[in-house]
């Protein structure tokens, strides 16, 4: 048999998984406009036909933004006097919490050149409908970096079980980055520079590190993204509009569903518009995460944390509900545009997206059993949403 014909006798979830896994894709690149227009030509394959490619501006990246302000706070906390320490110290705080606490880069990116993204748009029910929900994913990939290593997380994990049965998120490390520049503003020289400097250090790193196959973030939303997909045309749902978002840039700081919600602000009213983010469903445990934040700390819609409960609790589907995010996600593109948003998400026995940013991202360590149950869930929330659930 040959590769093409053990292709088309997969299932859709893992077939998806295994052909965009091959190819490097990342954002805002020409790898990620490949799979961009694979998505495109599969979901009409699957009876979409209104699914399209909208290409925003993006930096593709958040590592040099990041690595210079904190290598800027680094040099003043050496080099410079109280003042200039203070000023620069409380300049690059801003510009970091401008990144990491409201995930904008405004005007810490204007030194980073700009490329574009792809975002795959797609549409399915009546634009004049009483409700309207957005289903998000993102196809592109992420950089790895010696910060992502999991051997000693792993490790600490399994020598406190005790401490990981109680944990209900894990520790905020980008309050790290933050805190260097602060302790350069306030005095703490020292401190500052070795927060600075070793936070610099680890964003060169990624920047410089390959970039993952990302099986399981985000192949497998994308999986899971047009398993609904074939699920709503075979069935159309009633009284909903779906827009269905596979979104470039993500792994910047979700950049390109940022840029969807720019564009699409005016007629996605915020009154009858939700926003189901689906990222990293392919390790062993389904959850519904409760909220998420670098920095700071927000929560999801709870009436559509609800729902979407609901809709697992119909199917039969178990769904771990006490989970927070430590990092981001789409889902706050939507909070951040004034939409009620949630996360459907997995992890595994240590309560981490199964091999997160790291080459062993692949098809083969993902859990495809998990992936569709995702989709189960998600197509379930849309038919409640729309009243027919």
């Amino acid at each position: 048999m040959t590769s093409q014909e053990q292709t088309s006798q997969m299932p859709e979830v893992e077939r998806v998984v295994r052909e965009l896994a091959g190819w490097e894709r990342p954002s805002a690149s020409a790898g990620e406009r490949r799979a961009a227009d694979w998505i495109v030509e599969r979901l009409r394959s699957l009876g979409v036909e209104d699914v399209r490619i909208e290409e925003e501006p993006a930096h593709g990246g958040y590592w040099w933004p990041l690595g210079m302000l904190s290598a800027f706070s680094g040099v003043a906390a050496l080099l410079g006097g109280r003042v200039t320490r203070a000023v620069v110290g409380a300049v690059t705080a801003l510009g970091i919490w401008d990144e990491l606490g409201l995930h904008r880069g405004v005007w810490t990116r204007r030194l980073v050149r700009r490329r574009t993204t792809s975002n795959v748009v797609a549409e399915l029910g009546a634009r004049e409908a009483d409700r309207c929900v957005v289903i998000i994913a993102h196809h592109d990939a992420a950089h790895s970096g010696a910060v992502f290593d999991p051997t000693v997380t792993h490790a600490l994990a399994r020598r406190f079980p005790h401490v990981l049965d109680r944990m209900r998120w894990w520790p905020r490390i980008m309050g790290l980055v933050f805190a260097g520049p602060v302790c350069v503003a306030l005095g703490f020289r020292r401190l500052g520079a070795a927060l600075s400097f070793g936070s610099a250090a680890a964003f060169a790193d990624i920047g410089r590190s390959p970039v993952v196959p990302g099986a399981n973030d985000n192949l497998s939303g994308v999986a899971a993204l047009i398993a609904v997909a074939e699920r709503l045309v075979r069935d159309p749902p009633d009284g909903i509009r779906v827009v269905l978002l596979s979104a470039g840039s993500e792994e910047s700081f979700e950049e390109g569903s940022q840029a969807f919600m720019r564009r699409h602000r005016v007629e996605l009213d915020g009154l009858r518009t939700q926003v189901i983010a689906i990222d990293s469903v392919g390790s062993s445990r389904l959850i519904l995460v409760e909220g998420e934040g670098m920095l700071k700390h927000t929560e999801y819609d709870r009436p559509l944390k609800n729902t979407i409960e609901r809709a697992a609790d119909q199917a039969g589907i178990p769904i771990i509900r006490e989970h927070w995010l430590s990092f981001g996600s789409d889902a706050l593109a939507g909070i951040r545009a004034g939409y009620p948003s949630a996360l459907v998400a997995s992890f595994d026995e240590y309560k981490l997206p199964a091999n997160y940013h790291w080459p062993t991202d692949v098809p083969d360590n993902v859990d495809f059993g998990t992936i569709a149950e995702a989709a189960t869930v998600v197509e379930g929330a849309v038919r409640q949403l729309g009243g027919s659930g």
